[in-house]
């Protein structure tokens, strides 16, 4: 027998696991299913015996308990065919390292999938090809064409991201926290698995489809499937396979710690997710379906939707437990009380069940606002990239304060001209862009300014008079102040409304009225981040650091800044590039440097002064219970793992993508210089921290002291 790498943790799982009666005929239907596909016999990948032994009639059974026999049976194919697939490539194109084959492999699986089933689809050349087109036309026409695009971008992200695991495997490479993840979401296919959780429970209404409580419940329950699965497969994939993306691999290497304690922090991250994903379904969820006016169906259908997530996560454990395809021995129970048949069997287990979920969980909501904690340490920064200033930053100083009167910021208690002087966010611009016109650094200038008013304003307004409904409200009406259409812009009332008005017109006059939408989305998804940060500050509770580090671009701004920065590329790149995995990757790297950055020198300012739970290291402090240096330095080390992931996709991964997109010379060329872009971006933003008053511990002591305007917000009444 081959020794265990490390003792699988005890995993926390308050929901009980269930098993369909139907287990027998989705099993029996499934085996000759497979055959049928040519997935057995012959196929050189499995035979009955390998189906039989992984059991995934037992997968389906436990992880989908109330759907019938029929639906069962489709389920259960659909989980045959993904599993053989991932087998099947393993087999031909990664033990080959055959890239080039992969790719031509995958580009075919998607014309499987037509939105239409009257559409054509080519002859099938493999069990793949006959599997996925046979399952298509079984599944979609009892569902809507909103769950048909979802669910066949799912399939394309699972089937397109294995080629990121096979470049990982050609390098040899590791993959940082951060981007595992990320990547392991859609390499993974839980979100997957969560489209055919509504097939076998109920539709999620489009218009909630893709709002932020049901993308996080999807995104916790994709999380904490594959950081199980992680655990489990470590001693297949890893030791076997060659697999280099499993999460446990990921922190034993970004950690430099043992097997064991790695797979202990996994575990620590899974449970938290989990916590996440009770957090959003119990609060979260319900203010939605208020705000969107669900009807009591739709609101069922969102219920049914949740549980079905639930029985996935506690049925998926048990077949993890039992298929012989994972490491299992001495695996403990996930619910010692379904052992109680006598007086204190498992009184020691459930104790030290609830105390653990519970100190873990209670940690959260237990931090003490403004405690001394400055002045902020500042570690030795990674920076390759030289910072460049614009010049005509003097003149636009003088033109920002000009604009910040005119519109009336500085005139509301929030900021005075001594404060944007501190602020010197023109500094920032002529960094980011120092190639600007004078007007488009006027533009950028104006742009940061507004934003981080905005940013300052909703905790300083909203969150010490405890308003979340006004600031929902302001919210609202800053997304009127952005017409498409042609529809009459709202009358500003304030200084915040004033300044996204002009900018909208000055910024928009040329734009298509595509970009004109994907500027509006950004904004708004800036402005919504800044409610979802006050809903926590009204809860004292620090974010679940997965959370927090993907909210923290939408705080940032980071959809609003990298959409001004492709503004200068034009027509030349086309919006799928911009979509690929690589390009997000790219975008993403850069952001979570830039936000860590912006954490680790405000530090101080919100912690100490402003009683912010909303910074990484708090984060980091409160996960692991450690101190501010320990917890600065993991920081530090995501953040010089995010800027050699940005190096490592701008020299390695672009150029397969200008390839794989077949990009033309001025494309290409576009692309680069959005790189170099991005690279002026990055150095901009350190160069600004380090110059401006707004994070030294002089002018904190001086003018950071939390005060109330004078007056409340000119936003409506409610009536």
């Amino acid at each position: 027998m081959t020794q265990q790498p490390f003792e699988l943790p005890h995993f926390y799982m308050p929901y009980p696991a269930r098993l369909n009666p139907h287990l027998d005929e989705a099993r029996a239907h499934s085996t000759e299913w497979a055959r049928e596909m040519g997935m057995l016999e012959g196929s050189g990948v499995w035979e009955q015996a390998d189906l039989e032994a992984h059991d995934y009639g037992l997968l389906c059974a436990y992880t989908h308990p109330e759907c019938d026999g029929p639906a069962l049976s489709l389920i259960t194919d659909w989980y045959v065919w993904v599993f053989f697939f991932d087998d099947h490539f393993l087999e031909i194109f990664k033990r080959t390292q055959d890239r080039a084959g992969g790719k031509a492999y995958l580009d075919r699986l998607p014309l499987f999938m037509p939105m239409e089933l009257s559409t054509p689809t080519p002859e099938p050349q493999n069990p793949v090809e006959a599997g996925l087109a046979d399952l298509w036309k079984r599944t979609v026409p009892s569902m809507s064409a909103d769950w048909r695009r979802r669910f066949a971008v799912a399939t394309e992200h699972l089937l397109n991201e294995s080629l990121w695991e096979l470049s990982n495997i050609n390098e040899g490479r590791v993959a940082n926290p951060v981007e595992y993840i990320e990547m392991r979401r859609k390499v993974g296919g839980a979100p997957w698995s969560s489209g055919l959780v509504e097939f076998a429970t109920a539709e999620v209404p489009a218009s909630v489809a893709e709002s932020r409580p049901l993308r996080v419940l999807m995104e916790t329950f994709s999380d904490a499937v594959h950081l199980r699965n992680d655990l489990f497969s470590y001693q297949r994939e890893v030791e076997d396979e060659g697999e280099l993306s499993n999460g446990v691999l990921v922190l034993e290497t970004f950690f430099g710690c043992t097997t064991q304690e790695a797979a202990d922090t996994v575990n620590d991250v899974l449970t938290s997710r989990l916590h996440q994903f009770e957090h959003t379904a119990l609060t979260e969820v319900p203010a939605l379906a208020l705000e969107k006016g669900l009807t009591p169906a739709e609101v069922a259908a969102v219920a049914a939707y949740t549980q079905g997530l639930q029985d996935w996560q506690s049925g998926g454990h048990e077949w993890h437990m039992r298929s012989s395809r994972y490491m299992n021995e001495r695996a403990e129970s996930t619910a010692p009380w379904k052992g109680l048949t006598g007086a204190g069997t498992s009184a020691a287990d459930i104790g030290a069940l609830l105390a653990a979920a519970g100190a873990e969980r209670l940690r959260a909501y237990t931090h003490v606002p403004f405690q001394k904690v400055g002045p902020s340490l500042l570690p030795d920064f990674y920076m390759p990239f030289q910072v460049e200033l614009s010049p005509h930053l003097k003149p636009t100083r003088t033109r920002l304060t000009e604009w910040m009167h005119r519109m009336g910021m500085l005139q509301e208690g929030v900021w005075d001209e001594d404060k944007l002087a501190a602020y010197d966010l023109p500094l920032c611009s002529a960094g980011l862009d120092p190639d600007a016109t004078p007007e488009a650094l006027d533009l950028s200038a104006q742009w940061l300014a507004w934003g981080t008013y905005g940013d300052d304003y909703y905790p300083l307004v909203f969150g010490h008079r405890r308003d979340l409904a006004a600031a929902r409200l302001t919210t609202q009406r800053l997304a009127a102040c952005m017409p498409l259409d042609g529809e009459e812009a709202t009358v500003p009332l304030n200084g915040m409304e004033r300044g996204l008005a002009d900018l909208w017109v000055r910024t928009t006059a040329d734009m298509t009225p595509e970009s004109r939408r994907v500027l509006k989305d950004a904004v708004n998804v800036m402005t919504e981040s800044w409610v979802w940060e006050l809903s926590n500050q009204l809860q004292n509770r620090i974010p679940d650091p997965v959370d927090y580090l993907e909210m923290r671009r939408a705080t940032f701004g980071a959809d609003l800044t990298l959409g001004l920065c492709r503004m200068g590329n034009g027509p030349a790149v086309p919006p799928e590039v911009y979509r690929s995995g690589p390009v997000r990757s790219l975008e993403n790297a850069a952001v979570d440097y830039a936000c860590l950055l912006n954490d680790v020198f405000s530090y101080q300012k919100e912690i100490e002064y402003e009683g912010e739970i909303h910074n990484a290291i708090l984060v980091v402090q409160n996960f692991f219970g450690i101190d501010y240096p320990t917890a600065l330095a993991v920081v530090h080390d995501l953040m010089t793992q995010r800027m050699q992931q940005f190096e490592h996709v701008a020299a390695h991964e672009l150029p397969i993508v200008y390839e794989d997109f077949g990009l033309s010379d001025e494309a290409r060329e576009a692309m680069g210089n959005y790189v170099v872009d991005l690279q002026n971006w990055l150095a901009g933003i350190l160069n600004w921290h380090r110059e401006v008053a707004r994070y030294k511990a002089e002018y904190l002591a001086r003018r950071a002291h939390g005060f109330l305007p004078d007056r409340a917000p000119a936003v409506p009444v409610l009536s």
